[in-house]
This record gives C-alpha cells, sequence and structure tokens, in this order.
C-alpha cells in the first residue's frame, strides 16, 4: 500500500452509530465496506444509518463512494485488507472480536477503535500482534475531523505510516500517540469534562453556563458537559472508572454522572443527559 491510499476492501465490524460512521469514512474515500452485524436486525438497522449518512453527503456534493455490502457472518470480512472493530468499550469482547477476525484473515491489518483502553493488551491477546493499531474515531465520526492513531508496543512503524495514510485518505486529520491509559483525547477530554460534573454538582454554575464559558472563553466548539451527552454519559463512566483505576482517584466519576447513569439518562441517545434532547428525538 502507497501512503495516502485505502485498501480496497476493508471489514468494519459493528454498525452501531459508531462503527456505521467509520464505514461512511471509508466509503466516502473510496474503498468498498462489509460492515458486519450480529442480527438480521441488527444488519437491516446499520445499513439504514450509513446510506442515510451517505444520503446527506451526497446531497452536499460528495457523489462518488465505494459500494457497501452488509453481512451477519464474520466470514464476510476474509478477503478484506483492514478491519476496524467498532463493538462496544469492553476489553474482553474487543479481544475475542479481534481474536476470530484475526483467524478469518490472518494477512489483514487489524484497527481497534477504543477510546480508553489498552491496544498493547489487546494486540497481545491475539496469534500476531503486530497486525494491530488504535484507530480511535470521534462522536459524530462523519463530521469530525480527527483520528487519533494509538500505536501499541508491538506496532511495527510500517503500520503507523499506512495508518497515517489511510486517515489522509478519508479527509481527516491523524495525531498518533503512544499506547498509554486514556490516549491523549480521552484523558484530556475527561478530565475537563468530570470537573465540569463536579461544579454542576457543586451549584457552582449550570451545565449551559459552564459550557458557554469553555466555548466562548476558551473557543471550544463545544462545551464538555454537551460534548459529553453526545459521546454518552455511559461511555464517559465507563472511561473515567477505567482512568481511576490505572491513574489514580483524579478520575473519580462524581456522583452525578453515577446517578444520571443509574437513571438512564445517557445523553442525546435517551433523550435526556446534563441536556434536555427530546425534542430532537
Amino acid at each position: 500500500m502507497t501512503d495516502n491510499v485505502l485498501p480496497e476492501r476493508i471489514g468494519v465490524i459493528g454498525a452501531g452509530r459508531m462503527g456505521a460512521g467509520i464505514a461512511h469514512a471509508f466509503l466516502l474515500g473510496g474503498a468498498d465496506v462489509v460492515a458486519v452485524e450480529s442480527s438480521d436486525e441488527a444488519a437491516i438497522a446499520g445499513r439504514e444509518r450509513i446510506e442515510r449518512s451517505l444520503a446527506r453527503s451526497v446531497a452536499r456534493g460528495q457523489t462518488d463512494h465505494g459500494e457497501l455490502t452488509m453481512a451477519t457472518d464474520r466470514q464476510a470480512v476474509a478477503r478484506c485488507e483492514l478491519i476496524v472493530e467498532a463493538v462496544p468499550e469492553d476489553a474482553d469482547l474487543k479481544a475475542a472480536v479481534l481474536s476470530e477476525i484475526a483467524g478469518i484473515a490472518p494477512a489483514a491489518r487489524l484497527g481497534t477503535n477504543t477510546s480508553s483502553l489498552s491496544v498493547t493488551d489487546l494486540a497481545k491477546r491475539l496469534p500476531s500482534p503486530d497486525q494491530l493499531i488504535g484507530l480511535h474515531f470521534f462522536n459524530p465520526v462523519p463530521s469530525s475531523s480527527l483520528v487519533e492513531i494509538v500505536v501499541a508496543e508491538t506496532t511495527p512503524d510500517a503500520l503507523v505510516t499506512a495508518a497515517q495514510g489511510w486517515v489522509a485518505a478519508i479527509g481527516k486529520t491523524a495525531v498518533t500517540v503512544q499506547d498509554s491509559p486514556g490516549f491523549a483525547s480521552s484523558r484530556l477530554g475527561v478530565a475537563i469534562a468530570l470537573e465540569a460534573m463536579r461544579m454542576v454538582d457543586e451549584g457552582v454554575a449550570s451545565a449551559q453556563d459552564i459550557d458557554t464559558a469553555m466555548e466562548l472563553g476558551y473557543r471550544h466548539p463545544v462545551g464538555p458537559l454537551k460534548t459529553t451527552d453526545l459521546v454518552g454519559l455511559d461511555v464517559r463512566l465507563a472511561i473515567a472508572e477505567h482512568l481511576e483505576r490505572e491513574l489514580g482517584a483524579r478520575f473519580a466519576p462524581p456522583q452525578v454522572l453515577r446517578d444520571k447513569v443509574a437513571a438512564g439518562h445517557l445523553g442525546r441517545k435517551a433523550g435526556q443527559g446534563f441536556y434536555d434532547w427530546t425534542a430532537e428525538k
């Protein structure tokens, strides 16, 4: 593969919100994409997500894209040169999926879309640890311009260079970081968001005023609490708990976050988080 050229055929395991966005990005980059879901119902929903996203891009003038294939059998990715897993943020689940697809496509390069888990630990659970690299896409993928490339202890330089080329080929910007808890983006983003939550909990200011302070005072495009709603409070809680275990008490989740997750107030996807999203839903 040459720089800034995508593989012709790319697999994406998982077609939820993140997986559909990743598939969309690769399709617009010109690759044919095989997206795999766990059931016929999930595959239908995944296809609808991807096709809706493609339709919006076509309406904006991006008319050329690769061909999408949906499948429920992971054997469908056997001929893919690159396979990215986008399953939920659970180390055992990701390791199991990666091990399975490594067996199906032993010559493929593998990417894990994780925002906080150790890519090195996942790689060590594969038959060939040098197959794996971290490709941390950001939600929502179609409008985000960043991909964080995470280099595991076992990741060869050639794979890092190839990944940087893939990111450029889909019109996004790569930052390359060494594998460490929370990488760069999640570690900084979660730290700011947790402090904002503590301020809400202590009655310092409303969520909207805290976000406005960051947006206008520090030029953040979206404030930390609204970003948390977009990412998902359950996702932020899981990352914070992981960082607390790895890095200590400064990442301890505030009670307001635990309470909202327990109440099912998970952000935009649930209609309620730090903001009310019911009108949008």
